[in-house]
């Protein structure tokens, strides 16, 4: 039976510039870093980074993190290195998403949904 979203792992053919890609994007270090995999607790939910993974690029499955400002967080992305992919807009219900394409390829997603809850 599913339990609930855990992971999610991107692709990367540069291990090293995608973990510091990722520490300087969610302002802390990774929790393990291999040689072999990298992995990030986000608010109980894991970002890793597979070096050995056959990369999906555009066009693959689009991971969406929660954040407080879609708009924001959007921005910084893009002023971090990301590439613009899906501007940020209202889907309804006072929900905001947008899309951008990190350095490594991958689609990366941003929610604001203030409907959302996790459990307590």
């Amino acid at each position: 039976m599913f339990q609930g979203l855990r992971t999610i792992v991107y692709p990367v053919r540069d291990l090293a510039r995608a973990r510091q890609w990722y520490a300087q994007v969610l302002g802390q270090p990774p929790y393990f870093d291999e040689p072999f995999y990298v992995g990030f607790n986000v608010g109980g939910y894991e970002l890793g980074l597979d070096p050995d993974s056959p990369g999906t690029g555009p066009g693959g499955p689009v991971t969406y993190w929660g954040v407080p400002d879609a708009a924001a967080a959007y921005t910084r992305l893009l002023e971090l290195g990301a590439q613009p992919h899906e501007a940020v807009h209202e889907v309804g219900g006072g929900i905001y998403v947008g899309c951008v394409l990190d350095p490594f390829g991958n689609l990366l997603g941003v929610i604001q949904n203030p409907h959302f809850q996790l459990p307590g």
